[in-house]
């Protein structure tokens, strides 16, 4: 069955509705953000972008009615689909069941915690839906076993804000940055997904890079936090407020590493954050 015609999907949520020995009421659910892929193009894109080989472990997040999770399968070892809604797990046995190598999880995502049946080298690909784009991308990027490469479809202006540069940086940014290298791949049309969503979304590729092992990783995020506590006032009033130490010593801390007090957070650089967590 071709899992990206709108008629097939809906076909195929209705089948289930009305199966007696399946969960009743089987549609897109708005509060898990379901949005199906109904361009084949954009799987054909995400799956470029993942550059997949016959050896690779995949985690693919919200699978939905697996789509995407075929094509994947088609190219990989391994594909282990953590799926949180039970309906779309029970549709998942059907379209997957010719599959050997994909391992259906009902979890949510954010309570997952098998690494072992992850390799050190794994690839995580989702289709995230906005409300847990951010914790999802921070859970993995600080965890022990993080993936080899995440390669997401997430909001475009969430895509933007994540490989923001400076003046423009934000929280998410920084967040995302200290650990890794973030790139947008393509934009995605919101006629692309069925039901449409309001705003348009984006392919973006985040490569995690382990090269601030030195750095009080607590204390970084205590300073940027309070760093961008009120994004529109000067820095040295955030610092001063937020750690609760003297307006002098933070003058003299931000002018030596170059960052004029009268600076916002979003100017500085994640070498700047690291010198001033490193000073402090």
């Amino acid at each position: 069955m071709d899992l990206i015609s709108k008629k097939n999907i809906k076909a195929l949520l209705k089948k289930y509705q009305t199966s007696r020995s399946a969960i009743k009421k089987i549609y897109p659910s708005k509060r898990l953000g379901q949005n199906f892929l109904i361009d084949k193009n954009v799987v054909k894109k995400v799956i470029k972008a993942a550059e997949l080989h016959s050896k690779d472990i995949v985690l693919e997040v919200g699978p939905g009615i697996g789509a995407l999770t075929q094509e994947i399968a088609k190219k990989t070892d391994k594909v282990i689909a953590v799926e949180k809604d039970p309906k779309m797990v029970e549709i998942l046995k059907e379209t997957l069941k010719d599959f050997k190598n994909i391992e259906i999880i009902n979890k949510d995502i954010l309570k997952f915690n098998n690494y072992s049946l992850l390799t050190t080298n794994y690839k995580l690909i989702a289709n995230l839906p906005f409300y847990i784009t951010a914790p999802v991308i921070r859970k993995f990027l600080e965890s022990k076993n993080t993936p080899k490469e995440m390669i997401l479809i997430v909001q475009k202006e969430v895509a933007q804000r994540i490989c923001s540069k400076p003046p423009k940086m934000n929280i998410l940014a920084v967040s995302v940055q200290f650990y890794a290298k973030p790139k947008i791949i393509s934009y995605i049309s919101k006629k692309s997904f069925w039901p449409s969503p309001k705003v348009d979304s984006a392919i973006i590729k985040i490569v995690p890079q382990k090269k601030y092992k030195d750095v009080d990783i607590d204390l970084f995020f205590k300073i940027v936090k309070a760093g961008f506590a009120h994004p529109r006032k000067q820095l040295a009033n955030n610092l001063t407020n937020g750690l609760e130490l003297n307006k002098q010593e933070v003058n003299d801390l931000l002018l030596k590493n170059d960052v004029q007090p009268t600076q916002r957070a979003e100017t500085l650089t994640i070498n700047n954050w690291i010198q001033l967590t490193k000073m402090l």
